[in-house]
């Protein structure tokens, strides 16, 4: 099978500058992938995973680097041996399924095996300045029953209390994005199961969260950056009850759906996340969504604007990919 291949960037603004432990956004850097091939065509979306120092221009060195396996009919199997897991593999990762399903006339969900159904995602809540500023933000996203609540160090117990207060109807959940320390964390727990959060995602530093093997959290602790691919799982599933899969940290919707059904072959509950991107990031993503407890694939209400045709956001729930958007 002979493939063409296409690779461009594209730069999103953000509605607002969106901050998190760490690290602001105000625009969203990705990469597009294109594969045709007999008449067919596959499209695929990256975003760089910023705490990995990964970049735009990197991941599209990455792609062009093994654009003539690509272009020989490199297969999904060896595309996840020639490139490492992360923005750039997803993109051509998601293209390639995204292609096959184009190929073969059927639809994502033929070829997986998965059956869509609308599902509930978060809207989350970026870092504010005040704890009244988070709260203000709540109020405006009161069609949607589950916000995720992004925190640092610095009043994080107040931001939670202000926040329930305006919306004392929505399940809350918690991302500190590294933010905590292991003292930090113990003593926000206690106030967090009070206040009825649901989930603590992250807490502590990727590579420094050890501390939790054996604690006992009255809140389930889900691991974000501490659990990337299926190679991270083992260290994971002895410190968190959770994880978060999102398709830039596994390198596509390949690895994800391994590493969903390692980690529930294990027992864990299952999230998926987004590192903001279009729709057309949600739409592969969609897929593992059917599999998880928690959904977050709230990335392109973010954006000033999203792809044509995009995913559709209705009472707080997203539904599948439209025909022509991808799978």
């Amino acid at each position: 099978m002979t493939v063409r291949l296409g690779v461009h960037r594209e730069s999103w603004p953000m509605k607002a500058p969106f901050v998190i432990t760490g690290h602001v956004f105000e625009s969203l850097e990705s990469v597009v992938v294109t594969l045709e091939s007999d008449g067919a065509e596959g499209r695929g979306e990256g975003v760089p995973v910023y705490y990995l120092k990964e970049s735009a221009p990197e991941m599209l060195d990455q792609i062009e680097a093994i654009r003539p396996e690509i272009e020989r009919g490199l297969t999904r199997e060896a595309l996840q041996e020639a490139l490492p897991p992360g923005g750039a593999r997803n993109a051509v990762d998601c293209a390639m399924w995204d292609l096959e399903a184009s190929r073969s006339g059927k639809s994502i969900w033929d070829l997986t095996g998965i059956a869509p159904q609308d599902r509930r995602t978060a809207y989350t809540l970026g870092i504010q300045e005040t704890p009244e500023l988070m709260a203000r933000q709540a109020k405006q996203a009161l069609g949607y029953p589950l916000l995720k609540i992004k925190l640092n160090d610095v009043e994080p117990v107040e931001r939670v209390t202000a926040i329930r207060k305006a919306r004392p109807d929505a399940e809350l959940i918690i991302d500190a994005n590294q933010g905590f320390s292991m003292d930090q964390l113990q003593q926000v727990l206690g106030p967090f199961a009070e206040l009825g959060v649901a989930m603590v995602e992250q807490p502590l530093p990727r590579g420094a969260d050890e501390a939790l093997e054996g604690f006992r959290s009255p809140i389930p602790l889900c691991a974000d950056e501490s659990c990337l691919h299926r190679g991270e799982l083992p260290a994971a599933l002895k410190r968190y009850d959770m994880i978060n899969i999102k398709l830039d940290k596994t390198g596509g919707l390949t690895e994800a759906l391994a590493l969903a059904r390692e980690a529930r072959r294990a027992g864990k509950r299952l999230m998926v996340g987004n590192m903001l991107g279009t729709s057309l990031s949600m739409a592969p993503a969609f897929v593992i969504a059917q599999l998880c407890d928690f959904v977050d694939l709230d990335g392109p209400l973010n954006l000033k604007s999203d792809l044509p045709g995009g995913m559709l956001y209705r009472s707080g729930c997203v539904g599948a990919p439209q025909a022509g958007l991808w799978g």
